[in-house]
Formats: structure tokens, C-alpha cells, sequence
């Protein structure tokens, strides 16, 4: 019997990481609801206004725990979208972002923290036209997951940063347009009804 005592410590011990591993929990980036916001200064008078209009992605959040928060997204190049279709073409091609070439920008975090007051610190690696630096975004804190009319759970997040392009060989028409570049992420995440 004495010999079974040390069985009950590990027994708690499994229950415990499995209760753990069980408040995390993957959604998918819903790509219909979500986009990547960014504006640049043209000539320095105006600030043009774009989006990137398909993301998709996962994150692995834990709201207990948001510091175990995994997110690993994705941008389709192609999808840039400033109203203007010669701009467009124009971003699209080798002269800024070569789409051809490099079809995606992918985000990928490495460390969450803390941040100000409802928001989360989020470091990870930034890759543009096959340049991968380190950005930090301020993401706000989810709120709590709702069910929508079909019985998906669904989860909605925003995240800023700003980077310069120049560090990414975005560096086309330098004088003209801006260096310095806001982006706004806007996410809707979904985990799907169990079929």
C-alpha cells in the first residue's frame, strides 16, 4: 500500500497539465472578417489610406493565461487594396512589393506580455518581401468569445505597430511616399461548430 502514496502526486500532476493544456484553445482567423490597415504620407501633404484584405491565420489563446498566446497569421500580398488600380498594380509589382515573388507577409510571435491597461505586448517575427525583423504589437485583450446563429464560437481582437519599409526593401519612390508606416490589424477568430 505505502508504495502506491507517490502514484497520487503525479496523478494531480496530469490532471493539472491537462486541465491546463485544455484552457488553450486554437481559433481560426476568419479571413471574411478580418484585414491589415496602413496608411503612408504621399509628398508629406496626405496620408493615403489602404488595407490588406485577406488574412488568415491561427491563435492559440488561453484567457486565463495570455502570456502562452500563440499567433502565427498570414497576408496575401494580392490582396492590397488602395481604390486606385494602377496603385495597386503598381504596389503589386517588383518596384515595391513583388507579390510574384513574395505572395505573403506572415507574422509570427515569440513572446506576450503584459501591456498597458486591456492590452497585450505581443513580439514576434515580421516577414515582408522575404525580410523577416522583429515588430512589437499592442493588441487589445479579447473579450469573451460569443456563439453566433450557427453555433460558432467567435472572438474579436485589434493589434497596431508601426514600421518603416525601408528595413523590409520596400524602398521604392523614397522622397515621395513615407518611410514610416501605421498598420492597424483588425482580427475575427472562430473555432467552428463541432460537426
Amino acid at each position: 500500500m505505502q508504495r502506491s502514496k507517490p502514484l497520487l502526486p503525479l496523478a494531480l500532476a496530469a490532471l493539472l497539465a491537462s486541465a491546463a493544456i485544455a484552457q488553450t484553445q486554437t481559433w481560426n482567423i476568419d479571413p471574411n472578417h478580418s484585414a491589415a490597415q496602413f496608411s503612408v504620407r504621399h509628398l508629406g501633404i496626405s496620408t493615403v489610406r489602404g488595407a490588406f484584405t485577406k488574412v488568415s491565420g491561427t491563435v492559440q489563446y488561453d484567457a486565463a493565461n495570455p502570456s502562452k498566446t500563440v499567433i502565427d497569421a498570414s497576408i496575401d500580398a494580392n490582396s492590397i487594396d488602395t481604390r486606385v488600380e494602377m496603385r495597386d498594380n503598381d504596389l503589386r509589382s517588383p518596384h515595391f512589393f513583388d507579390v510574384a515573388k513574395f505572395p505573403t507577409l506572415t507574422f509570427k510571435s515569440k513572446k506576450v506580455e503584459a501591456g498597458q491597461a486591456g492590452k497585450l505586448k505581443v513580439t514576434g517575427d515580421l516577414t515582408i518581401k522575404g525580410v523577416t525583423k522583429e515588430a512589437v504589437l499592442d493588441v487589445e485583450v479579447p473579450g469573451a468569445p460569443i456563439k453566433d446563429p450557427w453555433g460558432n464560437q467567435r472572438m474579436g481582437t485589434s493589434a497596431s505597430t508601426k514600421i518603416n519599409r525601408q528595413d523590409f526593401g520596400v524602398s521604392a519612390d523614397s522622397g515621395m511616399v513615407g518611410d514610416d508606416i501605421p498598420i492597424t490589424i483588425d482580427l475575427e477568430m472562430i473555432v467552428p461548430q463541432p460537426k
